[in-house]
C-alpha cells in the first residue's frame, strides 16, 4: 500500500443536504477561491438524462460506487493544482463513506483502503441542518429529517477518520465565508 497523500490546501466543506454549501462555495469563489463541485449532483443529472439507474432512488450501490470513483478522480485531478490559495471541496471522499452507512452497503476493503489514502486538511468545515433555508429540488429529494440524519452520519464519519470538525454558524453567507477563512489552520494563512 502506498503512503497517504495529505494536502493541507484542500479544504472540505460538508454537511447534510440543503445546509447552504453551494451558496457558501459560490461566495468563496466570488471572493477569489476556487472550489471543486460536488460529484453527486452531476451523477444524478447524467443518470437521469441517460435513463441510467445509478441513482439514490434506484441502484444505490452503483450510485455510491460512481460517487466514490468520481470523488477520488476529483481529488487526483486537483493534485496537479498548486494553488496560491486554498482549494475548497464541496464534500470530500469521506462523504461517500457516510452515504454507505446511510444505505447500509459497505465499501469493499480494496476501495476502502484506496479512498482512505487521499487526505484533505485536517480541519473540515461542516454546515449544520438549517430548516429555514432547506429546500428540495430535482436532485435533492430527502425531507428535512433525512437531512438531519445525514448530517449526523457525516459528522461521525469524518470524526472516525481523524478529521477535526468545525461547525459553521447559521449566519449570512458573507459572514460564513469570513468564518471559514478566519478559522482555516493551514500554511496558506497569508492569503
Amino acid at each position: 500500500m502506498t503512503d497517504n497523500i495529505i494536502r493541507n490546501d484542500f479544504i472540505v466543506i460538508t454537511g447534510g443536504p440543503g445546509a447552504g454549501k453551494t451558496t457558501l462555495l459560490n461566495e468563496l469563489q466570488r471572493i477569489g477561491f476556487n472550489h471543486v463541485p460536488e460529484v453527486a449532483r452531476e451523477i444524478i443529472q447524467t443518470q437521469v438524462s441517460s435513463n441510467g439507474d445509478a441513482l439514490p432512488w434506484g441502484n444505490v450501490k452503483k450510485y455510491r460506487d460512481l460517487m466514490l470513483n468520481e470523488s477520488i478522480d476529483s481529488y487526483l485531478s486537483a493534485l496537479d493544482n498548486r494553488p496560491e490559495k486554498w482549494l475548497f471541496f464541496d464534500r470530500g471522499i469521506p462523504d461517500t463513506f457516510a452515504y454507505s452507512h446511510l444505505i447500509d452497503v459497505p465499501i469493499s476493503e480494496k476501495k476502502d483502503l484506496e479512498a482512505r489514502k487521499y487526505r484533505y486538511n485536517k480541519q473540515v468545515f461542516i454546515l449544520p441542518p438549517w430548516e429555514e433555508i432547506y429546500k428540495t429540488d430535482n436532485e435533492r429529494i430527502q425531507d428535512f429529517e433525512e437531512a438531519v440524519a445525514t448530517y449526523d452520519i457525516i459528522f461521525k464519519t469524518y470524526k472516525n477518520l481523524d478529521y477535526e470538525l468545525i461547525e459553521v454558524p447559521k449566519i449570512d453567507v458573507k459572514k460564513r465565508a469570513s468564518f471559514i477563512l478566519d478559522n482555516v489552520d493551514s500554511p496558506l494563512q497569508d492569503h
